[in-house]
């Protein structure tokens, strides 16, 4: 039985923060996660928005400096070992997973998203076939070929503009007339020669081995037209991976985010949240980040108990 001064849960943004607030502090921390270190960040071509990077930072370079940050100041990142159950009902909190067991008397949850399926047929038939849900992972696959991008918002546009590099052709499909991405991603598609088909959705994949086309639904005519492509590319948004806080008692919304107050304190004692899984409405890496630390700092106070924390 491990045991630390604070686990943090999930190693994307919110938790490498915390990682490095709270190790900074000096609580002992151990941080865990599924995956590999950096989240959803390592799917990221390129931020071109978090401070202090004028030029851009691709999301597996910036997850890299995270994890070296945390870990200089003591913080412990074991990586590829998920948490499978959550004890949080007493004083001392216990994180389980498949190689053992680690008590702490503080917990944060930051366990972030994953992506959103669209429940068309095809989808999960061709998923690793020619549906993909990481342009950063899967687009050098697509060189040369025709590829259909999903979405409306900021991770569908980046997508859509790293695959045009890569691609002879790309298309991209919204359900709206118009585009919720930024202004500076929607001019750069246009100068990308990216085509947008709007106020559409996609409503089947087909193939044989490999994807060969898609069905899209004009949503104003109800016509349904085909288009050949080799690959789609789906960035409809995300879920909150809550499931697993959920089972232990941590409240949740109706949409399954993780209910947190200004102090990223949940409604148990103890186990506070920080990063995409909680219910706050701006989901970026920068306020990713800012709640980790504010996480950090509410765990310190609890656990350390200094003269000014109430």
């Amino acid at each position: 039985m491990g045991e630390r001064e604070l686990i943090i849960v999930g190693a994307g943004p919110a938790g490498l923060s915390a990682a490095l607030y709270a190790s900074r502090m000096g609580l002992d921390t151990l941080v865990l996660d599924r995956g590999l270190a950096g989240g959803l960040l390592l799917e990221i071509p390129r931020l071109e928005n978090y401070p202090g990077f004028p030029e851009g930072i691709s999301g597996p370079e910036l997850a890299k400096l995270m994890v070296e940050h945390a870990k200089g100041y003591g913080a412990e990142v074991r990586e590829l070992e998920e948490v499978v159950e959550l004890q949080l009902s007493g004083d001392v909190k216990e994180a389980r997973t498949r190689k053992g067991a680690y008590r702490a008397k503080a917990i944060i949850i930051a366990t972030g998203s994953f992506h959103r399926k669209l429940g068309v047929p095809g989808e999960e038939e061709f998923r690793g076939r020619g549906v993909s849900y990481c342009g950063l992972c899967d687009g050098p696959f697509f060189r040369g070929k025709r590829v259909l991008v999903v979405g409306g918002g900021n991770a569908a546009a980046t997508t859509a503009l790293l695959l045009a590099d890569l691609a002879s052709q790309v298309f991209l499909v919204h359900r709206r007339d118009q585009l919720r991405a930024e202004a500076v991603l929607a001019r750069r598609l246009a100068e990308k020669g990216v085509e947008l088909i709007l106020n559409s959705e996609l409503v089947e994949i087909y193939g044989d081995q490999l994807v060969r086309g898609v069905r899209i639904r004009n949503k104003r005519t109800g016509e349904v037209r085909e288009l050949a492509v080799d690959g789609v590319f789906i960035q409809v948004g995300e879920v909150p991976n809550s499931e697993l806080a959920a089972r232990a008692g941590v409240a949740v919304d109706e949409r399954g985010y993780i209910i947190t107050d200004h102090r990223q304190r949940t409604n148990l004692p103890g186990v506070l949240a920080a990063g995409d899984v909680t219910n706050h409405p701006v989901k970026q890496v920068a306020t990713a980040v800012g709640q980790g630390a504010v996480a950090a700092v509410e765990a310190y106070g609890l656990i350390r108990r200094p003269y000014w924390f109430r």
